[in-house]
């Protein structure tokens, strides 16, 4: 196999097989053997992921949606309801909402490094997912030069036998003119 993936670099990429990417010469190999290379790359980075960053994705998604909000400004708003008229004597947190406030500024602390985590795992899911593109594009795209180097040498035999045809045609014309030409003659000697 190791001529045949040297064979396939320099006729379909015209380079040698040392010197391609490891993603190319993957891609090479897996022409080589009939492979495909279509496979789900996310599937696959979704099982390597740790406890702490699906727990991470999970909190990022629900703090990015409108349910999140929605219910933070309920709690918000209770909040202030509580504090200013239901325990108006009794409050734990009176107006201007100090306790408010800090709780806020914690969970805000918390949040933003928890959203970031998610934002560099779904970076690094693009990329990889941008690199499994690169390779099932490159693939397609040697397959596709294969399929025309194979169309155009098919396209020379026709050729060839097409223009060995017409040369017997030619020659088979020729003999019929000349024994078309000799029985006139003949015919014009009888009469």
């Amino acid at each position: 196999m190791g001529t045949d993936v040297h064979k396939l670099a320099k006729q379909l990429l015209h380079e040698d097989f040392e010197s391609l990417s490891p993603r190319e010469q993957g891609v090479i190999e897996r022409i080589a053997r009939g492979l495909h290379i279509s496979r789900n790359v996310l599937q696959e980075h979704e099982k390597k992921l740790t406890t702490g960053q699906k727990l991470a994705d999970r909190v990022a998604s629900f703090g990015g949606s409108w349910p999140f909000i929605l219910l933070f400004m309920l709690v918000l708003i209770s909040w202030i309801i509580m504090n200013t008229f239901i325990l108006a004597n009794m409050t734990f947190d009176p107006y201007p909402y100090i306790l408010l406030n800090l709780v806020l500024s914690m969970l805000a602390a918390i949040q933003a490094p928890v959203i970031m985590m998610s934002q560099n795992r779904h970076s690094e899911k693009d990329r990889i997912d941008a690199a499994h593109d690169y390779e099932v594009n490159l693939k397609a795209e040697l397959e596709i030069m294969s399929l025309h180097q194979k169309l155009d040498s098919l396209r020379e035999v026709q050729w060839r036998e097409l223009v060995a045809v017409q040369a017997e045609q030619m020659t088979m014309l020729r003999q019929l003119v000349e024994e078309i030409h000799t029985l006139k003659n003949g015919a014009k000697r009888s009469s």
